[in-house]
């Protein structure tokens, strides 16, 4: 996991796979009969030759088949690193596997191929190897079956060893250091489940055995839902494959999920522990293709739009504000005919409580209409507006502003117009947001615009002159639902000439900086707007082990079912599991899980009791090693090696069994050669 700095922003890899190398097949492995070790995972897929310290190829468990192109028989068959975009053919992808047991043998079959191909065996017809391979714990004899046919009718191999990638790697002399006695508990933490598996004096009890279905798969897909439902502006962005590459790099397993989680509502806690991750977005050209009176056209041509949209909408106000006082009018007419029940009706239609406020309305509409017809007739003029009886103030020419003032230097100069372009852009910011505040009903804006409207609405009132004054109709703004007036025309023009200036003699001024016409803000940084920040997600993902209720799981988690397994056993057979707890498995590789787990069983444990936990020195390639280092022992072809005679005998389901093994069960007879069987028996002793 990276160490954070402040403010940090972190890049994603979107690391492409590299197509594998087809290596030579050299004549002291052709020759010496050297095995293959498979360590077949729902994940990984590792191979390599037992004379070796690691596996030569280790790619995706996946098989993709392309669309076919025109005037081609059929589709490019793609498989594991050949698959350089994973995300392209997302929805071609097959595994072989139904959770982490093998089912689909023609995908098997293709990746045996793929796999046979790339460790360059060529003899023809046939492999002349013997194979190690691992299968899912408690693997059914169905599976077994196929995969003994695949291998000795397809490849003809010479010998077959099952084994489980848990066990090897439990067993494997690398690991053996960290464990303290030959009893334990192994926590294999694969891509699609999590197997438990109690282990008493050497052996396996397979009765106590206990799969929780959930693993590095259903982690990573929680993080993936997390992030786009977090960003559904950036649904498409947030791939599956980058959701892994997240929970990889920044997630984590928490001792203490409770306390923690409840720290983060603190702001200044939330920005010290954010990880902020940049998606990929398309930047502008640096360059503009316009020449400088090209874009001095362009600004003006915006001013001139702007101060089009302010006019409009000061002509639709008039209007409104006219046809309103005409109707107000007619109704202070009726009282002067006579027609005493007219008016009455004619007031509670317009919600007027009585004729004195009825007047106050007229003349509030008549102010209103003078002051925005003076409006129109100064900004036809191009003269500031005069507003209420104050006196025009002399317009200053914006050149005179921008220029240096006496005694300014350069530098302190263009700091003023950055400053004052800040405060420009902050403005329009907040009123943007303030706008997007009063469209939610429980922001704090929109209760303080409620708790206004509440207050002039109360009827106790002895003198009630709201209106009457120019500072009254600071308050209408206040509670208007955009959240005030637009940004003006003089506004907007002070900013584009800041921006002109600053163009032209700052060299770090960034373009791009902005406000459209309709009030959006744009960041001067346009990745800002593509970044990702990760906080509690990558502390939930994980967080699904221990309580796959989360992601509707009706299953127990890690330590709960941990605890239901102690619970079978003596308390000197708990003493034993517990002093060596082995974490095998690519989800064993989170940080904090080892810590998390002692912490479980601090619990589950009686007080000062003893245990020890450890995790894999390699937690993705010891099953690898250790079943190389299993196939390497001076016994190895003569007892632990089904060989072709033995599957002709005993069937595909047979197994030799070995401390890495599943327990070999003979499947039953089909009923029908059952009852056949009697049958025939019944019929010899008639005779």
């Amino acid at each position: 996991m990276n160490d954070k700095k402040e403010n940090e922003v972190f890049e994603l890899k979107d690391a492409k796979t590299v197509p594998d190398t087809i290596y030579s097949y050299t004549s002291d492995v052709k020759n010496g009969h050297v095995p293959i070790i498979i360590d077949n995972g729902s994940y990984n897929c590792r191979v390599g030759w037992g004379t070796q310290d690691k596996p030569s190829l280790v790619f995706k468990n996946l098989v993709a088949k392309t669309r076919k192109e025109r005037g081609k028989k059929d589709g490019e068959l793609q498989v594991g690193n050949d698959i350089t975009n994973i995300e392209a053919v997302r929805f071609q992808l097959k595994t072989q596997f139904d959770r982490n047991v093998a089912v689909h043998m023609e995908v098997q079959e293709q990746i045996f191929d793929y796999t046979f191909l790339h460790l360059g065996i060529d003899t023809d017809g046939s492999v002349d190897h013997p194979i190690v391979i691992t299968e899912a714990l408690m693997n059914p004899n169905f599976s077994r079956q196929a995969m003994s046919e695949l291998l000795f009718e397809c490849y003809g191999v010479p010998g077959v060893s099952y084994g489980v990638d848990a066990l090897f790697s439990y067993h494997s002399l690398s690991e053996r250091n960290q464990q303290q006695s030959r009893s334990g508990m192994i926590i294999s933490l694969g891509y699609q489940t999590i197997h438990i598996i109690p282990i008493i004096n050497g052996l396996v009890d397979t009765a106590h055995i206990r799969r929780i279905n959930i693993g590095g798969f259903h982690v990573t897909s929680y993080m993936h839902r997390l992030l786009q439902l977090k960003y559904p502006v950036h649904f498409n962005a947030i791939t599956l494959t980058r959701a892994e590459e997240i929970v990889h790099d920044y997630s984590k397993v928490l001792c203490e999920y409770g306390a923690v989680l409840g720290q983060w509502a603190d702001p200044e806690y939330y920005d010290r522990n954010v990880i902020r991750i940049q998606l990929p977005y398309a930047t502008p050209a640096a360059v503009s293709t316009l020449t400088a009176d090209q874009q001095k056209e362009r600004r003006k041509e915006l001013a001139k739009r702007l101060i089009e949209i302010n006019a409009r909408k000061r002509d639709e106000r008039l209007a409104e504000d006219e046809e309103m006082l005409n109707q107000l009018i007619e109704v202070q007419d009726l009282i002067n005919s006579g027609q005493e029940k007219a008016f009455k009706k004619a007031l509670s239609a317009f919600e007027i409580g009585s004729e004195a406020d009825l007047l106050k309305q007229i003349g509030n509409l008549q102010t209103r209409i003078h002051r925005t017809k003076q409006k129109i007739a100064a900004a036809s003029a191009g003269d500031d507006v005069v507003s209420g009886v104050q006196e025009t103030k002399p317009k200053v020419p914006k050149q005179t502003a921008l220029r240096l003032r006496e005694g300014e230097d350069a530098d302190s100069w263009l700091v003023r117009l950055r400053k004052d372009r800040a405060e420009l852009m902050e403005k329009r910011a907040a009123r943007h947001q303030k706008r997007q505040d009063m469209a939610k009903r429980r922001t704090a804006a929109a209760q303080e615009r409620m708790r206004i409207i509440s207050e002039l609405a109360r009827r106790d009132k002895k003198d009630d002159n709201f209106g009457m004054r120019d500072e009254d109709w600071d308050v209408y703004k206040a509670i208007r639902k955009d959240g005030g007036d637009s940004d003006s025309e003089e506004e907007q023009e002070r900013l584009v000439d800041i921006e002109e200036v600053l163009r032209q003699n700052d060299p770090t001024f960034i373009e791009g900086s902005s406000i459209t016409a309709s009030g959006e803000f744009i960041p001067s940084n346009p990745g800002e707007a593509h970044q990702l920040h990760v906080g509690v997600e990558k502390l939930r993902a994980p967080e699904i082990l221990f309580q796959p209720g989360m992601v509707g799981i009706e299953e127990a988690g890690l330590s709960e079912t941990i605890g239901y397994i102690l619970r079978q056993y003596s308390h000197e057979d708990q003493n034993k599991l517990v002093s060596n707890v082995f974490l095998t498995g690519g989800c064993a590789a989170l940080p904090g899980l080892k810590e998390r787990l002692e912490r479980e069983l601090r619990e589950i444990r009686p007080f000062q009791s003893y245990f020890h936990v450890s995790v894999s020195r390699d937690p993705s390639l010891s099953a690898w090693i250790g079943a190389r280092e299993f196939s390497n022992q001076a016994n190895f072809s003569s007892e632990f090696l089904v060989s072709k005679q033995d599957y002709i005998e005993k069937g595909g389901e047979f197994l030799k069994e070995h401390p890495s093994s599943n327990v070999y069960n003979l499947s039953p007879a089909p009923l029908s050669q059952v009852q056949a069987g009697a049958a025939e028996d019944v019929e010899m002793e008639l005779f």
